[in-house]
């Protein structure tokens, strides 16, 4: 069986990093919420 997580920092912030985030509605959504619960890092 081959490993299915093959770690890449580039496409890790580029799917899941602050500034696609805060792009959609739905991201700044995200962001929000997490601001509110008092999160250390909003985003990757």
């Amino acid at each position: 069986m081959s490993q299915t997580y093959q770690p890449n920092k580039r496409k890790r912030a580029t799917t899941h990093g602050f500034l696609v985030r805060s792009k959609t509605k739905n991201g700044k959504a995200v962001l929000k919420r997490r601001l509110q619960k008092g999160r250390k890092k909003l985003a990757v």
